[in-house]
This record gives structure tokens, sequence and C-alpha cells, in this order.
């Protein structure tokens, strides 16, 4: 077992800087930096694949391609793989290492493709008339398992196809519903579930035969929507049988969490069968230990609760006996990996404001770390290797490899050219007696090019959630640096309620959305001006998304005078409105400790709309018009009761963008609309 930690220094992206003038962050650099994906290591855990993002800024989209690395090389370098206009995602090694399978549309639809290691033209896999979502491939590589979005009442593949074409042809747009979800995310259901199939592959690799239905039988999504994948199903080693987490919707699939485990047959035949009936909150992320004698899963204990505690759960397959692992480490999982000798697994989480990797002994539940500070997004075990994706608030995510508790060293020089002069601002954490006196989180960041001495303006970010960490991390999105890079320190807190910090600081802010958390952001501000002299309190904006976003509402009705400005993007303006549009149910009901109509006191408590009457900070309130989580009613409503009393304000929509704002000229729209707005308010 490896016990040296993995460290992720300070980003080696500056070399070669001496003969350029060193300057700070922008959103230019920030959305055409190149973005490492999840690596996947080969069999023989010699060679590792792996996809990097690209922007195309004139096409304003995003372009993923596969890369490998032969890490049996004694100056290990990246080797493409894969180009074209297609994206070319979600890499998996054939059970020799002779090949890589893949996900492509370079036909016209989303395909499984098949790519030799040693070089050469890929070949298709799959050839069916809808899209392959996602995949996966058995231990023996004679049978793919796949995703696809059908019409359930339809018998094969070219029924749903043939309706999706007709319904093209329909001059009539309108959609009956009989239940919900009727939209989800940033989409409308469509009557069509994603079904998992199987399909039988020939000697080449390639499907010869039709799929056939291993879920169809059952109301739900596999995986699940929105943000489900291949993770939420896999194989048994001897490949005879395939397991999947489903969620049954019937009439109550938008406020129920009760995610199931099934098991079906690989070939089909036989209706699945349900080996976790006996917990009716949330079972995922099934997998086989090597030997296949034991299933390990990831279980929730309180049904409706979407941030409750992810324990890792082994379920004896013999016996069908169950125990948790590591009862008494109070940290909620993320994702999991068996070791190949099957004595322990490895496994992320949140962790005092670092998401780090853990290795966990499968007999005593006992937990070692191994990596320290950082974000590690992604990470895969062969044998005693070890490749993770691990970012921080200085570098976008990079490759390291470790072997046998060697010192890890990196794969990666991702974005080394494009920020070559770019300095980066300096970040520290620090704790502070929050509310109830309990200690809480925070950190704070420094302009790229802070003098000693001198005070500067502060961006004070609030994350959301509520139930998630701004930590040591790296962002697409909320990205400290961009801030740092514009002449701003800022200031962010994992109030009660944040992720990290064991699951009953986690459950605090469930009922008490503007209590706790409020006294959290008052203090850890205070705590920090007086810890970092270089923070000008008297120059400071707050800014914050979803529930960092109702927070922009609750402080200008309740800490009226803490601010020059505020920014609320896809913020709560009226918790009542909330609890009736927006999509997943069991979110606001559990926070509230019930549906509206039973607990209405509890909504009203901290709804922003009492409030409006103490506004008078100017906001600039920025909403995705395909924001179905929190629906443009909400801002609408934040931009009226501002216009309606006079209080300095601005409106920024996006028609073609959901909860969060993903094309690149969007993107770059919103971070210098934000800058201006700190500009016009934190100027002497």
């Amino acid at each position: 077992m490896m016990g040296r930690l993995f460290v992720l220094g300070a980003a080696t992206l500056a070399a070669g800087s001496a003969l350029a003038a060193p300057r700070g962050f922008t959103i230019e650099d920030l959305v055409k930096m190149e973005r490492v994906g999840a690596p996947a290591l080969s069999p023989d855990a010699s060679r590792v694949v792996y996809t990097v993002r690209s922007t195309n800024m004139e096409k304003n989209r995003g372009n993923t391609q596969l890369w490998m690395i032969d890490l049996r090389s004694a100056k290990p370098a990246p080797v493409r793989l894969t180009e074209g206009e297609s994206n070319s995602t979600d890499p998996e090694w054939s059970p020799k290492g002779d090949a890589i399978y893949f996900l492509s549309a370079r036909s016209g639809s989303s395909q499984v493709w098949r790519q030799p290691a040693a070089g050469g033209a890929a070949v298709k896999v799959t050839d069916l008339p809808l899209d392959v979502d996602n995949f996966r491939l058995s231990p023996a590589g004679d049978r793919l398992a796949m995703s696809l979005a059908v019409f359930r009442d339809c018998s094969d593949l070219a029924c749903t196809r043939t309706r999706l074409d007709e319904q093209a042809k329909n001059k009539a747009s309108g959609k009956v519903y009989d239940r919900l979800f009727v939209r989800h995310w940033d989409t409308w259901a469509d009557g069509r579930n994603s079904v998992l199939y199987t399909a039988p592959l020939d000697t080449s690799g390639k499907v010869s035969a039709a799929p056939v239905s291993l879920s169809g039988s059952i109301d739900g999504d596999v995986p699940s929507k929105p943000f489900g994948d291949r993770e939420e199903y896999r194989f048994s080693p001897d490949g005879k049988s395939v397991v999947f987490g489903v969620r049954v919707a019937g009439k109550t699939e938008a406020w129920s969490t009760n995610f199931d485990i099934y098991q079906a047959n690989a070939a089909g035949g036989a209706a699945p069968r349900n080996l976790t009936a006996d917990n009716p909150a949330w079972d995922s992320k099934p997998a086989f230990s090597p030997d296949g004698k034991t299933l390990a899963y990831l279980a929730m204990s309180r049904p409706g609760f979407e941030a409750d505690r992810f324990r890792l759960v082994l379920m004896d397959v013999a016996s069908g006996k169950k125990r948790i692992l590591a009862e008494s480490w109070d940290r909620s999982i993320a994702d999991y990996k068996w070791r190949d000798d099957g004595k322990s697994l490895l496994a992320t989480a949140d962790d005092v404001g670092q998401h780090r990797l853990f290795s966990i002994d499968a007999a005593s539940g006992k937990v070692t770390p191994l990596s320290d500070k950082g974000y590690v997004s992604a990470f895969d075990t062969r044998g005693k290797t070890v490749v993770m994706a691990q970012a921080n608030l200085q570098s976008g995510a990079q490759l390291f490899k470790s072997s046998d508790g060697a010192a890890p060293s990196q794969l990666t020089q991702l974005n080394s050219e494009l920020l070559a002069d770019v300095r980066f601002g300096e970040s520290e954490q620090f704790s502070f007696a929050g509310a109830n006196g309990e200690t809480v989180y925070g950190h704070v960041m420094k302009p790229w090019n802070a003098t000693p001495g001198v005070k500067y303006p502060v961006a004070f970010l609030v994350h959301g959630g509520p139930q998630g960490s701004f930590g040591n991390a790296w962002s697409y999105r909320w990205n400290p640096q961009t801030y740092a890079g514009a002449g701003y320190a800022t200031v962010f807190i994992d109030f009660h309620g944040s992720t990290g910090y064991g699951q009953a600081f986690t459950d605090s802010i469930s009922g008490d959305w503007g209590g706790k958390p409020l006294d959290d952001l008052k203090k850890g501000l205070d705590a920090a001006v007086k810890k970092f002299p270089w923070l000008d309190r008297e120059r400071s904006c707050a800014l914050g998304a979803s529930y960092g976003g109702y927070m922009m509402n609750w402080i200008a009705g309740n800490w009226a005078d803490g601010f020059r400005c505020l920014v609320n993007h896809d913020g709560v303006f009226d918790t009542r409105g909330m609890a009736y549009a927006t999509e997943e149910l069991w979110f606001t009901e559990w926070e509230n400790k019930g549906t509206y109509l039973a607990n209405a006191a509890a909504y009203e408590q901290f709804n922003p709309v009492h409030f409006v009457k103490n506004w008078k900070t100017p906001m600039l309130v920025v909403q995705g018009d395909l924001d179905f989580r929190i629906p443009t009613s909400q801002a609408l409503g934040t931009f009226t009761a501002l216009q309606r009393q006079g209080v300095e304000s601005k409106l920024l929509v996006f028609p073609d963008e959901n909860h969060w704002v993903l094309k690149p000229a969007n993107s770059v729209l919103w971070h210098n609309t934000v800058k201006q707005w700190l500009d016009q308010h934190l100027a002497r």
C-alpha cells in the first residue's frame, strides 16, 4: 500500500518565462486553456490514455481528443491519437491492451469506435440508428454495454428512430405531460428514457448482433439524468452479469432520491434483480472486486437528501450480507476504484478545503491519505501504479503518476506556452470561530502583482450548492485567479453547510439558509481583514451563484451596509416560487423539511422577498434562460424589485445557457461584465 503523499507543488507553467514581462491571468486565458480529462491505464499499466479539451474561439465551442503517454519511456511524452471536428471521448482499453474503444460522432451520430493502440485508422464498432450516449467493454472484450435514449414502448431501436423523425416533421410543437419531470436541468422531457443495452462483439471487435435491453423493463434512466455516466454500471469480472443503478420514476421521480442497484444477465433474458431494496435512499456506482466475490457501492441513508454522506458498502455476493466500510471516517465519497489485489480501494472525497485521494483497507476500513493539498478530479489504478488528474488554486489539472509508493511525477504540461508569462495570485487557507463558536475555514488570494504595504479591493465569493466547497481547486467558471489577474483580492468561506468537514457540518445549513451561513460570512470576512492587512474592507463587493446568488439577495436585505456592490448569478429570490417551479423537488423539500403546502413557515423564514424593502446595494443580476433548477422568473423578480425601488442594477441574460455559462464567447462576456461592475463600484 502506498503511504507517500502525492503533493502538487507550484505549477511549472512559468518555465521559460524569464524573457517575458509578467502579467495577470485573464478570462481569455481561462477559456483558451486546454483541459485534461480522466486517465485510463492500460491493463499492464504501461500506457495511459486520456482526453484533452481545447477551445475553438471562432466556432465558439470546445473540441475533445484522445492522447496517450507511454509510461515505460525514460521521458514520457504525450502523443495525440485522434483529431478532427468531432469529439473523441470516453476512452477504454481492450483487455489485451492492443486497442482503445471510444465515443465519437465523426460518422454523423455518436457511435463506439476502436483505435489500434499502435496507430492506424479507427474502426466503427457500432452502427446503430440512435446515438450511443456512453458504454463499457466487458472484461473479456466480447460484449459491449451501452446506454441509448429510447421510447420504452418501442420494440426495437428502429422504432424510436422512426418516431423521432416523424416528430421532427410535425408542424405542431406542443407537448402533453401527465407527470413530473416535465423538464430537467436544461432539457424538456420528450418521452424517452436512457436504457442500458448489451451487444456481443465479434473477433474484430465489432457489434455482431442487435442490442438487447437490460433495464428497459424498469421505468427509469440508466445512467441517471442529467449528469450520470458509465460509473453507474459495470460488468462482473466473469462478464456474465451487469450491475447498474437506477431510480424508478413513476409519479414520484421529481421528489425521490431512491436509487437502487440492480443485477441483470449480460446477455439479457431474465428480469433484473434489485440488490438494495432494503435501502430507501440513494445507492450508486456499483463495482465488483477483482475476484467477483464482493460488490462495492456507494449508499446514502436518508431518503430525499441529495447531500447525505455517501458511505462505501461491501456486499458478499454469495450470501448477500452487507457491511459499511470505514463507518467512522466522516467523509462523503465521490468516486472509488478497487485495487487489482482486492485488498484495498482508492477513493476521493472533500476534506477540509481539499479534494483528496485516499486508500481504504477492504478488511479493516483503515483510511490512509495518498494526496495532500489540491483537488484530485479523476484517477485510475492498475497494479501498483496510480495516475491522477490534480489541480489547485494556482493550476488547472495536470496528470501525475506514482508507482509502488514512489514520489509522484508530472506527466503533462498543458498550457505551458499559453501561460508562460502569467503570474498567478498567491493563496492561503485560514480558519476562524464561526457560528456557534465552531471552527470554519476559508481562503484568501492576493492580486497577481501584490505589493507589500498596499491594500487591495476585495471580491468576496460565496459558493453554491449550498452543500459544496470553495476550496483549493481550479474552476472554469468561478475562478479566483480571474479576479487576481484583474487586480482584486478574493476571500471565500466554507460556511456551515459546506462539504469536507463532517456530515454534521454539512447538515447544519438545512432549514437555516439565512442563519449560520450568513454569520460565518460576516465573521469570516472580518477575520480575514484582521489577519491579512492587504485586504481593503471598505472597497468590497460580494458575488455568488445558485445558493451563492440566493445569499446575494439575503445579504441585500440583511447585511445592507456590507458591500459596495453585489453580483447575483442564478440566485433564488422567492422561496415560495422556487418550491413550485424548480424541477428537483427533493432539494427544496429537504432543505425546508417538507412541501410548501405542509410547511410554508420554513420556506418563508429565510425568504429574501420579505426583505426587499431593505435593499439599497447596487446589484448585477445574471441568468441563464435554460436554467430549470432556478428558473428565469427568479432573476426577473430580483431585477424588478431592484428597479422598482430605484436601486442601481443591471440584468445580463443568456438565452442559450443553463445553470452554468459554458459557451466560450458567453463566458468572456459574463466575466467582463462582472469585472466592469466591480471596477465601477470599487474605484477609489
